[in-house]
């Protein structure tokens, strides 16, 4: 494993760096993916399938495959309800969701969009599916979302959200990713198709407003009274993407003091200082990529950031700069499960393995149970439901919680809530949440964590996804006695695609990422910054011996 930052890490974007958009869209529509090829199969990660155009991984016959897919799974499944359908604004997102109307169209599906040239956040689209359900037992929708996330500019990404408005499980994007293989190896002859101009006028298709309900109910979830009164100065990068056309809007309903930072949408997103591997990609919790807002800093109480389809947030705090995830997790849920009130007295904290040990020491000073679950959001998802969950976090700056009524807000990551959240901590508290940390470390004790990205292939990948705790023969990590290795996740027993460590004081974790080819090492130490790299160089040697085979 090798990964060392990128010489040109945190510089700004250069012309050799950025893709040339016409031809990756043209790629979209001339590259024809063959299925007996892995790399080229649709494959859901843990949010959905992803890839590029240029490597036959994400093109149009992966989208009209997907889609059909969708439509069959939705009349198996009684779904008949609207499908609300959003995009984020990568190069490949318009063109798929053409892709993906027609389909929709020629399937009949009652299909819910923004107006053309507009954008809807992840969190938008899953509040939208919430807020129609609420109370039906009948004519249900649920929901696409074309976005690769904070992937680089060259991806695409399509993603489905059933009615419970969070990702799909994994039986259900098990059954979509079959079918959708299967209609490719066909030749797409099993597609339903109708032209885009019909499928847009078709009686099914509508506008629809994702904007106003969000950004008008956001009262339910934030309470705005005492930032106004704080007369807190804050500041919002948008990162070019989905949730432009959303902060003006939430500044002038809430009337806030929000200076933003930029409206520009460049589906080259030249704009970003290139990220630890010298790659664009719109990554806000990465100090790398967000030296735009981080130059910002001193102007502001607290400045915040998402990534393009705004189910991340990057928090930057005066006191401490940009926050670490972890720590700003841990802050979330000290504040939230002492402010909201109205929420279930035995609503649980759900965090994944990877996430820091910090967050269960907070848990069992507030007497609440962890609920701790593979990577990926969808383990989440019946927790915020049923408000047996009162949040859910993912280290990798993806959270969502409860309203302030004790419902469920949005059953996908938000990263707009984080962000107004971290406003509203710091009115409420005095302190940002920078400061909040770090007396809750005072309290609870300092750790030391470190995420490592590391270039792998397939191959390394799928080897140490299927690696067992049976393999590993270790019985001391940095000095401490190994008390657990686990394959499997301590809350609900599903297994985590890679490995665990844990001794009293420290932890290590890896595994494949399920949306581009690197693998990541997770690492955390209570003693000290020598002690996490003691941890970290003994995780890499043992991950080496595995991957040698």
């Amino acid at each position: 494993m090798s990964s060392s930052p990128h010489p040109l890490a945190g510089k700004p974007a250069t012309a050799t760096r950025l893709i040339d958009v016409e031809r990756l869209v043209a790629a979209y529509h001339e590259v024809r993916p063959d299925p007996a090829v892995a790399a080229q199969r649709v494959s859901f990660g843990t949010s959905g399938h992803r890839g590029t155009a240029s490597a036959g991984s994400f093109n149009e016959a992966h989208v009209l495959a997907i889609t059909q897919a969708i439509c069959e799974h939705r009349r198996q499944a009684g779904i008949d309800g609207p499908l609300f359908l959003g995009i984020d604004t990568h190069a490949l997102s318009s063109p798929a969701l053409d892709s993906a109307l027609e389909v929709l169209a020629a399937n009949g599906v009652e299909v819910r969009c923004a107006a053309r040239g507009h954008y809807t956040p992840t969190p938008a689209l899953s509040h939208a599916i919430l807020r129609w359900n609420r109370g039906r037992d009948r004519g249900l929708g649920d929901g696409i979302v074309i976005t690769p996330s904070h992937n680089p500019p060259e991806d695409g990404g399509f993603k489905y959200n059933p009615t419970h408005g969070g990702p799909a499980d994994s039986r259900v994007t098990g059954w979509i990713e079959r079918r959708a293989n299967a209609l490719l190896a066909d030749d797409l002859r099993g597609v339903r198709r109708l032209p885009l101009v019909q499928a847009r006028a078709a009686g099914t298709t509508h506008e629809h407003d994702f904007v106003g309900p969000y950004v008008d109910e956001l009262d339910a979830l934030i309470d705005f009274e005492p930032i106004r009164s704080a007369g807190l100065r804050l500041a919002v990068d948008p990162l070019g993407g989905a949730g432009v056309q959303y902060w003006p809007r939430i500044a002038e309903r809430w009337r806030i003091d929000l200076d933003i930072v930029s409206l520009e949408v460049d589906p080259q997103f030249a704009f970003m200082s290139l990220d630890w591997d010298g790659r664009v990609r719109m990554d806000p919790s990465s100090v790398p990529a967000m030296q735009r807002l981080l130059a910002l800093r001193d102007r502001y109480d607290v400045a915040f950031a998402c990534d393009t389809d705004h189910d991340r947030h990057g928090i930057v705090a005066r006191s401490s700069g940009l926050m670490p995830a972890n720590h700003y997790l841990a802050t979330m849920i000290d504040y939230l499960f002492s402010e909201r009130r109205q929420w279930r007295r035995d609503a649980a904290i759900g965090k994944t393995v990877v996430s820091s040990a910090l967050i269960d020491r907070v848990a069992a000073r507030l007497g609440r149970r962890v609920h701790e679950t593979p990577v990926g959001f969808k383990w989440f998802v019946d927790g915020l439901v049923d408000g047996s969950l009162g949040f859910g976090g993912e280290e990798s700056a993806g959270a969502s919680f409860l309203r302030r009524d004790g419902l469920a807000w949005s059953t996908d990551k938000d990263g707009i809530a984080a962000a107004l959240l971290a406003a509203e901590i710091t009115a409420r508290r005095g302190r940002d949440p920078g400061e909040c940390h770090a007396a809750l470390c005072a309290e609870l004790g300092a750790s030391w964590f470190e995420r490592t990205d590391a270039r792998a292939s397939r191959e390394q990948k799928a080897r140490l996804a299927a690696l067992t705790a049976a393999q590993l023969e270790v019985a001391t990590l940095a000095g401490e006695p190994v008390e657990c290795v686990l394959d499997r996740a301590p809350g609900n027993g599903a297994p985590i695609g890679g490995i665990k460590v844990c001794a009293a004081n420290g932890w290590f974790a890896v595994r494949p990422s399920g949306t581009e080819d690197i693998c990541k090492l997770y690492a955390e130490s209570f003693r000290s910054d020598q002690h996490l790299r003691q941890i970290i160089t003994e995780a890499q040697a043992l991950l080496d011996r595995v991957m040698a085979g």
